[in-house]
């Protein structure tokens, strides 16, 4: 007979005795036992309160142009950028917590205005943007006091951040091509329906199953895409095929870009331990920052 001395993590010493060449070893100490499973949130607390900020995400991003016209459509704006600064910021535990809030609000501001200000719009002074919050984030990780633990991602997380408020200055964009108000309008309901059909199904059945990382189903997507293009359909203009075409392409693109970008936000929200307001706010409005530049790339060139 063989003994050897183990060290667990714990820092406990554990004897393991075993035949040489027999099959197998046994452990003599009884007190280690294995590490207790990741505690998940429910399946409840994943999509609920999700779903219920979607409704209030679509409704004041919908409401507030009809009530106020192009100021309402800034303010819904403005509003969306600073609630995701906010949450991602809470929700991904950026180190660098003040400073990732700062840059998040400057970005959005510079990217409203790059939005704004030309005679008509396009996206070239916002790729400016883009590339001064790329520096301004990585300067502002490299200046972190020592020892600057998770740098690498906190400033994934930052340059992540600035892309996503970048991404819903668009919406700003869409309006004031020709048509998009309508367009920006739909887009919105699109994305709102195709998030909230999403997690409405992944609450009562979530399969085929996707990944044991996220209660997140197949069918979910699938029926959130067909959900969205449904409410493409319904909000066209004419009844004419190129119509309807133009309409379900419309609806079927943006809504499997927000359905894609949803089943990421859960992976974040898969990774807390806690509830906190910051995760539904991420899950609702992460996917309308993504689809943003799709709808504009859509209203300008293609069905829209």
């Amino acid at each position: 007979m063989t003994h050897r001395t183990v060290r667990s993590r714990a820092g406990d010493t554990t004897t393991v005795r075993g035949a040489l060449g027999g099959p197998g070893t046994l452990c003599e100490d009884r007190g280690v036992t294995q590490a207790a499973p990741d505690t998940q949130l429910s399946p409840r607390a994943h999509h609920l309160p999700a779903a219920g900020l979607v409704v209030v995400v679509t409704a004041v991003a919908v409401g507030l142009p009809a009530a106020l016209d192009d100021t309402g459509r800034v303010a819904s704006v403005a509003l969306l950028q600073a609630g995701l600064v906010a949450g991602w910021v809470v929700a991904t535990g950026i180190r660098g917590f003040a400073g990732s809030l700062a840059l998040g609000g400057a970005t959005a501001i510079a990217a409203d205005a790059a939005m704004l200000l030309p005679a008509r719009p396009q996206l070239d002074w916002l790729l400016a943007v883009l590339g001064l919050g790329f520096l301004a984030a990585v300067v502002h990780q490299m200046t972190r006091p020592a020892p600057r633990r998770y740098l690498v991602a906190s400033l994934a997380g930052v340059v992540l951040l600035v892309c996503s408020v970048c991404a819903l200055a668009v919406l700003l964009g869409v309006a004031r091509l020709e048509g998009g108000s309508r367009a920006l309008e739909t887009a919105v309901l699109v994305v709102g329906a195709a998030l909230l059909v999403g997690h409405l199904v992944d609450l009562v059945l979530p399969r085929p199953e996707i990944t044991p990382d996220v209660p997140r189903g197949l069918l979910g997507v699938v029926l959130a895409v067909l959900a969205a293009t449904g409410v493409a359909l319904l909000d066209r203009e004419g009844d004419a095929l190129v119509d309807v075409l133009s309409a379900a392409i419309y609806g079927a693109a943006l809504g499997g870009a927000a359905a894609l970008t949803a089943l990421a936000a859960s992976y974040v929200v898969a990774e807390r331990d806690e509830w906190t307001w910051a995760l539904p706010v991420v899950q609702a409005v992460l996917p309308l920052a993504a689809v943003a530049p799709v709808a504009y790339a859509l209203a300008s060139y293609g069905p829209g």
